[in-house]
């Protein structure tokens, strides 16, 4: 989702509206010049002080502002809706894309260069832009979208006023995950973690009334890992249905997996179990138990699909979970 929410006063307090699209009239809305504080969440907004996008103007990148640059002025408000991970630009010194050029794809400032205060017109081939009048994000500023050829800076009053650009950022999106069950891959391995012995040495059947009680501690461990060229940045959650493996050893795990980019998650759980030795062992038998945990791994990939304004990509992650609560108990008898 990608929305904007407008506060009559700073701080976020007084009267508020909430818009997902485009707003070239805010008189239609009851909410002309009265915008002092802001909340962006997913794309970038464009704040305009006249309507139909006119004037000048400020961006919004996702965050709370408790104030905006000018209070009580905006009266336009328009969504960054272009792919916003790959930024191109070329700035031309002449009108009609004419006289010297530079291409650019990161954040710069001009005055470092030979082109500050040069620029005339642009063509922006990938992404959305900023460009301002002053260094360090100073003066005015107009936007520069995708698709976009200004030949002529004239009707902006912005000729030979560029000193500084900056591509606009993709708010965090929201992340959509698919559990490829059909590739999971599962290893299972016993481990012996206590045992107990019964020795009868006589001619004779022997009674036992003795009965063992304790407790073992297990664990499980759920993680996920991104793949290498990630786009989902640190601080991004998303849930994640987790599965249950459906043969003697259960993957005891909770139905939904908070996957959160940076933090591994992990728990964990005491199980009880019971041993109880035989009434009756025969003569010269010597009788073992033991108390056997069963290791579950399971690694499954994971489709991503990453939303951002109204476009989409598609990565791939993995699950994994280790799994020790499957506890159980093995009796062996020997003649002695």
């Amino acid at each position: 989702m990608n929305k904007i929410i407008v506060y009559e006063h700073p701080d976020f307090h007084g009267l508020s509206m909430e818009f997902t699209d485009d707003i070239p009239n805010l008189v239609q809305k009851s909410f002309d010049n009265c915008i002092s504080s802001v909340k962006v969440i997913g794309h970038p907004w464009v704040l305009y002080e006249h309507l139909y996008y006119k004037g000048l103007q400020w961006v919004y990148e996702e965050g709370e502002y408790r104030n905006v640059s000018r209070h009580d002025i905006v009266s336009s408000l328009r969504l960054i809706t272009e792919d916003l991970s790959d930024p191109k630009i070329t700035l031309y010194e002449h009108s009609n894309y004419k006289g010297k050029e530079i291409v650019l794809t990161c954040e710069t400032n001009l005055c470092y260069s030979s082109f500050d205060d040069m620029a005339s017109s642009h063509i922006v081939q990938k992404g959305a832009w900023v460009l301002y009048e002053h260094p360090d994000r100073g003066g005015r500023c107009i936007t520069a979208r995708y698709g976009e050829r200004v030949p002529d800076y004239g009707a902006l009053s912005f000729h030979d006023c560029v000193s500084y650009l900056r591509p606009l950022k993709p708010g965090k999106g929201t992340v959509t995950a698919e559990v490829l069950l059909e590739k999971k891959e599962e290893k299972v391995t016993s481990v012996i973690i206590d045992s107990i012995c019964g020795l009868n040495s006589t001619d004779h059947e022997q009674t036992f009334s003795t009965s063992l009680s304790k407790e073992y501690e297990s664990t499980i461990t759920e993680n996920f890992s991104f793949s290498n060229s990630t786009t989902i940045s640190a601080g991004t959650t998303f849930s994640l249905d987790v599965f249950e493996v459906k043969n003697t050893f259960t993957l005891s795990v909770s139905n939904t997996f908070k996957v959160e980019k940076g933090k591994s998650e992990s728990h964990t759980e005491t199980r009880k179990v019971n041993i109880t030795l035989p009434l009756i062992i025969g003569p010269h038998t010597k009788l073992s138990v033991s108390v056997i945990r069963k290791e579950v791994d399971v690694e499954v990939p994971v489709k991503l699909t990453i939303t951002r304004g109204k476009h989409s990509v598609i990565e791939y992650g993995e699950y994994r979970c280790h799994s020790g609560l499957s506890l159980e108990t093995e009796y062996k008898e020997e003649k002695i």
